[in-house]
């Protein structure tokens, strides 16, 4: 099994095999024929309020991954992060596919570390230390 990630925004080629869309929102302006996407999992993307979080405070990776992972947690998240298991077990090649600009800090970074150690997120990402990093944006001057 190989895993790879690829921008939404990238042309697609032969050599992805199974492409796996992992955001929560179609990528703006790409159509669904030149995106070539197979499966599209929208509950393995991180929530709106967390989106929106990290994207205030986007220096905050460490904060956003323990979060992240914590949702994964949740019934619907976890369903189709079994669904994104099963494919990765069945075929050779998978590529997540992503939006985000960061190309080394975003969701499917995560799910790629999860899919190479091939086992679920921690219970134990600290439900009450990451909720003692508040949600809000800070702002520096």
């Amino acid at each position: 099994m190989s895993i790879q990630l690829k921008r939404a925004y990238d042309k697609p080629s032969v050599s992805d095999g199974v492409r796996v869309l992992v955001d929560r929102l179609w990528p703006r302006g790409v159509s669904k024929d030149k995106a070539a996407i197979d499966e599209w999992l929208r509950d393995l993307a991180p929530s709106d309020s967390l989106r929106h979080w990290y994207h205030t405070n986007s220096l905050a990776w460490t904060v956003f991954r323990k979060r992240y992972l914590h949702e994964l947690n949740e019934p619907s998240a976890s369903a189709a992060l079994e669904r994104l298991y099963d494919l990765a077990r069945k075929k050779k090649m998978l590529t997540l596919v992503y939006s985000a600009r960061n190309t080394e800090r975003n969701n499917a970074v995560v799910l790629k570390e999860l899919l190479e150690g091939m086992r679920k997120p921690p219970s134990s990402s600290g439900p009450a230390k990451v909720a003692a990093v508040p949600m809000r944006a800070t702002r520096r001057k």
